[in-house]
């Protein structure tokens, strides 16, 4: 016998069974969201009560000054640092980008080392040419900027690099360098490119680095960076231990936000916090519970952001500290906050502090000897840097 078929003779009825059947779905969807966001809460709570008594560290400034400038250098900006092996005659390494002026075509990538043995900065050289990486890459760079710098698991050192071509920094693309030398003299420090990083079909161009990576217990790291071009929003990039990409995840669902800074608070929950455009002028905030594969926004930061580069590091469990401009519409002034789980801040050392038209900004931070270094964009002259001591 044939299969009976079962009509509906009135088509509303249909369209009512689908639009229940879409309704019902949505709750199920906005209580799965809602239990999970409820969950996101209850496990920043924990670890808000497993590191809250801690005390936020106290810092010493032990000692300041300029990193040396390359000869006839006038505009300095984006400063990164990184530590160097225990075994190295440099405590850190100093990255960043001079030349005439931002933008000029004469824009190159310097670099100076902090000597172990005299404890002060060697002269400053510079390390990447736009024309030689050209060369190397196949295609013209028009622009060179925001170096960031990371030591792989055999010593060696990474550098991440914003190349542009027609089209501004919106345009931007990241190229991967590594180091060619072989490590020991700081005069021969030279880098080759690896490859354009592979971050979106339009030629992996609109996206950009400025913080320095999250390092991983497996000797790889997290790299935050963020796409600009109309919107903007942050992504973190996974590494493993010799330099290899892996994989990429997209760190919030706004808008408005880019130059992430990852600070852990466990080894699977780490913060995101980033430059906002929005008009609240707040610090924007992201977390993830499962070491970077999924992400959720969380209310912005109380803390002002005028539109501006913030670093942060955590020195130990309940220890974190943050480089950030603290005036609500300008970069005038630049501070040192602490931090024992992330969400509040309190000033724990102001780094500059200037008047109208002043400009202290980029902040990178690094932790190296024993000591908290800082290095920052001075008046887009010239390096800034600072080392403290903690005392508990």
């Amino acid at each position: 016998m044939p299969k009976p078929r079962i009509t509906l003779r009135h088509p509303s009825l249909a369209i009512r069974l689908l639009v229940g059947m879409v309704i019902c779905m949505a709750l199920m969807a906005m209580e799965w969201a809602q239990r999970s966001s409820v969950a996101a809460v209850q496990a920043v709570a924990h670890v808000r009560q497993a590191i809250i008594s801690l005390p936020a560290p106290n810092l010493l400034r032990r000692s300041q000054g300029h990193i040396p400038m390359p000869a006839n250098t006038p505009a300095a900006h984006a400063s990164s640092l990184v530590a160097m092996p225990k075994h190295h005659a440099a405590a850190l390494t100093a990255f960043w980008f001079a030349g005439s002026r931002e933008s000029g075509a004469d824009v190159q990538i310097a670099a100076s080392q902090f000597d172990r043995a005299s404890q002060q900065w060697l002269p400053a050289r510079f390390v990447v040419n736009r024309s030689q990486l050209a060369e190397q890459l196949g295609f013209a760079v028009r622009r060179l900027g925001n170096p960031v710098a990371w030591v792989d698991a055999q010593d060696r050192l990474h550098l991440f690099v914003v190349a542009t071509g027609l089209g501004g920094w919106a345009a931007s693309r990241i190229v991967h360098m590594r180091q060619s030398d072989d490590g020991h003299d700081f005069q021969q420090l030279a880098f080759e490119a690896v490859r354009v990083l592979p971050l979106s079909w339009l030629w992996n161009t609109s996206f950009l680095v400025r913080a320095a990576p999250l390092p991983l217990t497996d000797g790889g790291m997290v790299l935050p960076v963020h796409f600009e071009l109309g919107l903007k929003y942050p992504v973190a990039l996974r590494f493993d231990a010799q330099g290899e990409m892996l994989g990429m995840a997209r760190i919030s669902s706004q808008k408005h936000l880019l130059q992430p800074t990852l600070v852990p608070l466990s080894a699977t929950h780490w913060l995101a916090l980033m430059r906002s455009q929005h008009a609240d002028g707040k610090l924007g905030v992201a977390h993830t519970l499962d070491a970077g594969q999924h992400w959720v926004d969380l209310p912005n930061l109380t803390l002002d952001n005028p539109d501006a580069s913030v670093a942060a590091l955590a020195l130990g469990p309940g220890a974190l500290v943050l480089a950030h401009n603290s005036s609500p519409r300008s970069r005038q002034w630049l501070d040192l906050s602490a931090s024992d789980y992330g969400l509040n801040w309190t000033l724990a050392q102001p780094l500059a502090r200037g008047g109208s038209g002043d400009e202290f900004s980029y902040p990178a931070l690094a932790w190296a000897d024993d000591s908290l270094w800082v290095s920052y964009t001075d008046q887009r002259r010239r390096i800034a840097w600072q080392r403290f001591d903690t005392v508990r």
